[in-house]
């Protein structure tokens, strides 16, 4: 009877021992050294999913996993899609990972003033993404950062880059302050592709858009120089300094050349540009130029402009610029 006695202590000491080794393995560090990435298709099976962890070294079994998944986990479901299992992390958390969808989520990034032919380029370099797309229409791509998956298409994002903006356009559109220069949302979309590319201190948004909406309301020409190198380079900085031929081009987009807006955007204005072209400073310049610190000096009258203008050729002088 003692030896029976014994045995029974002995089996119960192994069976605690084992069920401590196993929940430590299911708990403890998992055998990467490194991120890995591993895909889980639609319709893959729990032991499909572990064959492919194993295979990139995210687990050291498969069959291991799954009869631990079996005695620890919930049962609950995996999901489809890319996963980027952290090096190190535990077999428990892999397998909260597949049955929460925590995919690995990639993103095409669009700065506020990007053009249109440089969204196209993104969208085209962008890894895993499926599919060609056309250069889209310049202003129709809110800018905002938009996440997509292993095997998307780049359509289906551009798609949610343009609906994004008709969304915002629209909600800021019904918002506008009364007696602004702009009449339409198209045209809001024009002179805040302007406003964007003319400042890039943010506090002066509102500013910018005041001196051009008074200047639209006098019928004078707005003199925006980003408007003289849209045609030629379609946004892509021009790499010199504009020649007089360019700024004499009656081209529709010229506003040097012509009164009024141009003919369409020169880029993708970002939200706080939309919104100060529909909320813009209330104000009586009608002048600005570079004050030498990244932002802008305004002026009421040309002569206020022009000794403005020499203070920054003056400045440009003293830093070898001219």
């Amino acid at each position: 009877m003692r030896k029976l006695g014994c045995l029974g202590v002995i089996a119960v000491l192994l069976v605690g021992a084992a069920a401590f080794w196993a929940a430590n393995q299911w708990g403890g560090p998992g055998p990467a050294k490194a991120n890995v990435t591993v895909e889980v298709p639609a319709g893959a099976t729990m032991r499909s999913a572990a064959e492919a962890l194993e295979k990139a070294g995210a687990i050291r079994d498969a069959g291991t996993f799954l009869w631990m998944a079996r005695i620890f986990g919930d049962g609950g479901p995996i999901q489809a899609g890319e996963y980027r299992v952290p090096a190190g992390i535990s077999q428990a958390d892999i397998l909260k990972m597949l049955q929460g969808g925590r995919t690995l989520q990639r993103f095409v990034m669009v700065p506020e003033g990007m053009p249109s032919i440089l969204v196209h380029e993104r969208l085209m370099a962008a890894p895993q993404l499926g599919g060609k797309v056309a250069v889209p229409e310049e202003g129709s791509v809110l800018p905002d950062s938009y996440a997509y998956n292993r095997g998307d298409s780049r359509q289906a994002v551009l798609d949610r880059m343009q609906a994004a903006m008709k969304k915002y356009l629209a909600a800021a559109w019904a918002k506008r302050k009364p007696g602004i220069a702009v009449s339409t949302p198209e045209q809001a979309i024009i002179l805040a592709s302007i406003v964007e590319k003319e400042t890039g201190k943010p506090e002066e948004r509102r500013m910018v858009a005041g001196v051009y909406s008074n200047r639209l309301k006098r019928g004078m020409p707005l003199q925006a120089d980003p408007t003289v190198i849209y045609p030629v380079t379609k946004g892509k900085p021009l790499g010199r300094r504009i020649l007089r031929s360019e700024l004499q081009d009656k081209n529709g987009y010229n506003t040097y050349a012509s009164a009024g807006l141009p003919i369409g955007p020169i880029a993708n204005p970002g939200r706080a540009s939309i919104d100060a072209v529909l909320n813009p400073a209330e104000t009586n310049a009608l002048y600005f130029v570079a004050d030498g610190s990244g932002g802008h000096v305004f002026a009421d009258t040309l002569e206020q402009h022009n000794a403005n203008v020499q203070k920054w050729y003056a400045l440009r002088r003293a830093r070898g610029e001219m």
